[in-house]
């Protein structure tokens, strides 16, 4: 059977996951025994099975032990980004109706200001160090009965979908109170079985793990009883060094990161061995063509590439032999079927942009509390999109634009601000970018770029026109950026994706005063 708490009875000595800076290692044996007590601890504190807690913690040696217990204790559990300012975290636990909140020592402040502002009680505890006003959740576990939970089930998370626009979305997963512990969705075993995840299976986790695909994918290492390798956060030079030193077989990335790797001086990449890496998994964002060719080059055919959602309305994949046939795409669809449409609810034709809408059977998901706004992804047919444009070639591979609230209308000429950012990323003077529209009196919108110069170069007039010279001899003039600002930090969150709503709003208010 496939559980931690299998492993733990026949390997209770091999690591389930080791944390990358910390080097903590948490086996088989511990996980179990925490969980089981973190289970009846959730259970003491009145968290029947069928009902909601939330954990609010960067990449922490505790985090997976609280999933645990909560997904042995038929518990659903909502993670919570660490990135969220206070009223943000209050607004995610009031709404996933939370009984119990943990969290850990540095976000405490965050967790205690968000909890002024929560309509109910909610029992608050921190791992860790004791912090005031906190109980203590290894007091809780020390408490705990040994024995595990009566009617022990399986739960599942609730991930919160911000998306471009509004309040952020609880993502409501299917939930029944007889499945055994050791049940795995058939969409998570689709996984584990493409991407061959197994008992010799040394995993990578560069990511935030409250973001879905980390989540689920480590929780796939630990059911099946490998070895997950968790970064604290990433670092290109330290990602390479635990791939040489784990000798890593799987991992997965966010575009951003192959493009951290590769700009590393080539005396930092090449003293690394990455020959044990067999599969190489990026997904969040369209991976620019360039750079994903430099990576085949140095990694070999071992990159897969795959497109879903945290809604999991639908996926697509590819292997790096497909990629190579039809570069740019993100894939074939997985078990479900995609339509191209435009704004008027009619389909496309291949080669034609439009909105993604999935026809998927195994569809099965709701906005928590959100009728309305779960009715709003369905059209006439009942197929399902999540705002992403995009188009499906004469193969039936598709490929992504960008975001539907994204796009940029200039001069009655929708431009499309990914496929920018995929060409000033490969400038070797730029360490990151984004592009959107700002207001203009004759064409309705403009295209701005703001620009992260590399490290050691600072932003200029002479760089500007530089860059802008660069892409009027790549592309056509409409996509060209009328003006680059510059910012030594753009904001980016550690699974990859920028603020660009944040960026965008600054910028387009400084051009309307």
């Amino acid at each position: 059977m496939n559980h931690p708490i299998f492993h733990a009875q026949t390997n209770p000595d091999k690591p389930a996951y080791i944390m990358a800076e910390s080097r903590e290692v948490v086996t088989y044996g511990q996980l179990a025994e925490r969980s089981r007590r973190g289970a009846q601890a959730f259970r003491g504190l009145g968290v029947s099975a069928g009902e909601h807690v939330a954990i609010f913690m960067e990449n922490h040696a505790r985090f997976f032990e609280l999933v645990w217990a909560a997904q042995r204790a038929g518990i659903i559990f909502t993670a919570i980004s660490s990135h969220l300012k206070a009223s943000e975290v209050s607004y995610i636990v009031d709404n996933c109706d939370a009984k119990v909140l943990v969290t850990s020592p540095m976000l405490s402040d965050t967790a205690k200001m968000a909890m002024k502002t929560v309509g109910r009680d909610v029992d608050l505890f921190c791992v860790g160090d004791r912090v005031p006003g906190f109980q203590s959740w290894s007091d809780a576990l020390h408490a705990a009965d040994e024995a595990p939970v009566a009617n022990e089930c399986a739960g599942v998370h609730m991930l919160y979908s911000s998306g471009t626009t509004g309040s952020p979305k609880g993502v409501y997963p299917t939930w029944a109170p007889d499945r055994t512990v050791d049940h795995i969705e058939p969409g998570m075993a689709a996984l584990r079985d493409v991407f061959q995840i197994g008992p010799d299976t040394v995993y990578l986790s560069p990511a935030p793990l409250y973001h879905a695909a980390p989540m689920i994918f480590n929780q796939l290492v630990m059911f099946q009883g490998g070895t997950s390798i968790i970064m604290e956060k990433f670092d290109a030079e330290l990602a390479l060094a635990l791939i040489d030193e784990f000798k890593v077989t799987t991992a997965q990335f966010v575009p951003i990161m192959f493009v951290r790797m590769l700009k590393l001086a080539e005396d930092i990449r090449t003293k690394f061995d990455t020959s044990s890496m067999k599969i190489a998994i990026h997904a969040a964002a369209p991976c620019p063509v360039e750079i994903k060719h430099k990576m085949i080059d140095w990694w070999g055919p071992v990159i897969f590439e795959y497109y879903s959602s945290t809604e999991n309305a639908g996926a697509t994949l590819l292997t790096t032999p497909q990629w190579l046939e039809h570069p740019g795409s993100v894939g074939l669809p997985l078990g479900c079927t995609i339509h191209i449409m435009d704004d008027d609810g009619n389909e496309l034709p291949a080669g034609e942009v439009g909105e993604i809408y999935f026809e998927n059977p195994a569809l099965n998901f709701e906005y928590y509390k959100e009728p309305e706004r779960t009715a709003t992804t369905r059209n006439q047919h009942g197929w399902v999109s999540v705002g992403d444009i995009g188009y499906v070639d004469e193969d039936g591979y598709l490929y992504l634009s960008d975001r539907k609230n994204f796009m940029i209308i200039s001069g009655g000429v929708n431009i499309y601000p990914q496929e920018i950012e995929n060409l000033l990323i490969n400038h070797p003077d730029v360490a990151d970018v984004a592009v959107f529209g700002i207001p203009d009196a004759e064409f309705g919108q403009q295209v701005k770029a703001v620009v992260q110069p590399r490290s050691g170069l600072e932003g200029s007039s002479e760089l500007e026109a530089s860059l802008i010279a660069w892409c009027r001899e790549r592309m056509s003039n409409l996509k060209v950026p009328r003006s680059i600002s510059f910012d030594p930090n753009l904001p980016r969150l550690d699974n990859g994706k920028l603020y660009k709503q944040q960026i965008a709003a600054a910028h387009q208010q400084e051009q309307a005063s």
